[in-house]
């Protein structure tokens, strides 16, 4: 079990990327939230098995349809094991 902090930046909001990463998340039953910046930026903190972030982290890099990532910081976070769900912050 891990759980990340990440900041992703490029065209990602106003595009669906908060909803596509909600979905990703949730069909690989992480936990954690995703939520836009007031810089133009998303950050999400997700938590699960260690090779469904591998997966999660990888379509994260490449967005959705109608963005354009151009970074992806990632940084490891303490484990909350009280979440049960993921959900977009707002």
């Amino acid at each position: 079990m891990k759980r990340y902090h990440i900041i992703v930046s490029g065209q990602v909001q106003q595009v669906g990327f908060r909803f596509f990463s909600y979905k990703e998340a949730l069909s690989m039953k992480l936990t954690g939230w995703v939520k836009n910046c007031y810089d133009g930026r998303v950050e999400i903190e997700v938590q699960g098995e260690e090779h469904k972030l591998d997966i999660f982290l990888y379509k994260i890099r490449e967005g959705n349809l109608f963005s354009d990532v151009e970074n992806v910081s990632i940084d490891e976070a303490e484990i909350k094991g009280e979440e049960k769900s993921f959900r977009i912050v707002y």
